[in-house]
C-alpha cells in the first residue's frame, strides 16, 4: 500500500487485526454468513481469492451485506482483475507477486493493496516505486519468519503480511517481529466446517486467532 492510499484510507490493512483469514469461496451463499462468523470472532479484514467463479460474487454480498467486515479480494494478477474486484466492493487487493504493469493498476486502483514478494531484490523494488507495505509469499517456503527477521535491518521501511503456510503455531513468531504487521492464513476455515456450514466453529476459532496479539483498529477506520 502506498503511502498515499494509507493516508486515504485512514489505516493500514496491516493493523486491522493479526490475522487476515484468507478465504477460497466455492458457493456464493457461503460468502455472508462466513464473512459474519469472521467478523464476530474479530477477524474483520477478509481476503477472499479469486481463484473461483463465485469469488467476485461473494466479495459483492459481502461487501453489502456485512458493513462490519472490510472485504478484499487475493490473488489479484491483472489489470482486469483489479478493476473487477473495486468494482464488486473490494476494500483492499492483494497479490501474489507483482508486475510493473499489474502494480501501476493497484496504484491507480484508490485501495490500498499488498503486493507479493519473497526476495530482498522484489522489496527493495517496492520501496523505490513508493510502496512499503507488502505480502510476504509464500512464506514459509521463501524462509519464514528467520527471512523477515534479517530482513528488519537494512530494510526497516519494509512491512510485512506473511502468508503461505501460517499456522496457529507459527503466527506467534511471525507476529513478534517488528517489520509483521498481521498474517494471513485459512486453518480458521477447515473444509468440513464450510461443507457443515458450522459458522459457530469458524467463529470459535476466528476467536481464537484474533487472540494472536491483542489490539486490533476498528474496521471503520478503513475507508475509501
Amino acid at each position: 500500500m502506498t503511502s498515499t492510499a494509507a493516508a486515504s484510507a485512514g489505516s493500514s490493512v496491516l493493523d486491522l487485526a493479526p490475522v487476515v483469514p484468507v478465504v477460497v469461496v466455492e458457493d456464493v451463499a457461503d460468502a455472508v454468513p462466513l464473512a459474519r462468523a469472521l467478523v464476530a470472532g474479530g477477524l474483520p479484514a477478509i481476503e477472499v481469492t479469486l481463484r473461483t467463479p463465485a469469488a467476485l460474487d461473494a466479495i459483492r454480498a459481502i461487501a453489502a451485506e456485512v458493513p462490519e467486515a472490510v472485504v478484499g479480494a487475493g490473488t489479484v494478477i491483472s489489470a482486469e482483475n483489479v478493476a473487477d474486484s473495486v468494482a464488486a466492493g473490494a476494500r483492499f487487493l492483494v497479490s501474489p507477486g507483482w508486475t510493473d504493469a499489474l502494480l501501476d493498476a493497484m496504484k491507480k486502483s484508490g485501495v490500498p493493496f499488498l503486493p507479493g514478494v519473497s526476495t530482498t531484490s522484489e522489496v527493495v523494488a517496492l520501496i523505490e516505486r513508493g510502496v512499503h507495505e507488502m505480502k510476504f509469499f509464500p512464506a514459509e517456503a521463501a524462509g519464514g519468519a528467520a527471512y523477515l527477521k534479517a530482513l528488519a535491518g537494512p530494510l526497516p521501511q519494509a512491512r510485512f503480511c506473511p502468508t503461505g503456510g501460517v499456522s496457529p503455531s507459527n503466527a506467534p513468531g511471525y507476529l513478534a517481529l517488528k517489520n509483521v504487521g498481521c498474517v494471513g492464513g485459512s486453518w480458521m476455515l477447515p473444509a468440513d466446517a464450510i461443507a457443515a456450514k458450522d459458522w459457530g466453529r469458524v467463529e470459535s476459532l476466528a476467536r481464537e486467532a484474533s487472540g494472536l496479539r491483542q489490539g486490533p483498529v476498528s474496521p471503520g477506520a478503513l475507508s475509501r
